[in-house]
């Protein structure tokens, strides 16, 4: 398959699975999860059904500087009765992506409630937040700072590094900046907690 993202290889793919990151992606029912998934798995659209359970894909990324990373993603369903379940999949993550329709007005309560919920989960303390804000290639798409607002981003706990990055799912537009503004969140994250460890 004439995939850009998982077929190419580096001396990094080499190197021990310390490498790979486990990423949960997160985020209402028809929010986009599966199709950011797919997108960055084939790089094309694929057309998707709502997730009844969860889709794990490990996805080889060129970021920036031409370095290549293995990102371990579980895109986990986001109907009602699945949600109860998502806490167990961020256990001992990496980094959360957490997709939002930028359409969906009427939701965006909903969706901060799940995303605040998620993130004060002791375990997830910390953990690195990138939300996407998918669709904005739409007429009627909230603006970021719109969002920003909606999602009450600045009443999330001070020790949680989060990142709003606009996309089109479906063309990709702002997937991969997303995920370097990601990558970048987990290796500062990495050093700082090494950095405590030696201090201990």
């Amino acid at each position: 398959m004439g995939n850009g993202l998982s077929d190419q290889t580096s001396i990094l793919s080499s190197l021990p699975s310390f490498q790979s990151f486990h990423i949960v992606i997160l985020g209402l029912d028809c929010a986009g999860k599966t199709t950011v998934l797919y997108r960055l798995q084939f790089n094309e659209f694929v057309n998707t059904v709502p997730t009844k359970g969860f889709n794990t894909e490990k996805i080889k990324v060129t970021l920036g500087n031409s370095k290549t990373v293995t990102f371990h993603f579980w895109d986990v369903g986001g109907q009602e009765k699945l949600r109860p379940l998502w806490k167990s999949y961020t256990r001992c993550t990496d980094g959360i992506v957490f997709v939002v329709d930028s359409v969906d007005v009427e939701r965006m309560e909903e969706a901060k409630t799940e995303l605040h919920k998620i993130t004060r989960i002791s375990e997830n303390q910390g953990v690195p937040v990138l939300i996407i804000a998918n669709k904005q290639d739409l007429r009627n798409s909230l603006s970021l700072s719109e969002i920003e607002k909606m999602l009450a981003m600045s009443e999330l706990s001070s020790s949680t590094p989060w990142h709003l990055q606009p996309t089109c799912a479906i063309i990709g537009d702002g997937l991969k900046e997303g995920l370097e503004k990601l990558h970048d969140m987990i290796i500062k994250r990495r050093k700082m907690l090494r950095q405590q460890k030696k201090k201990r």
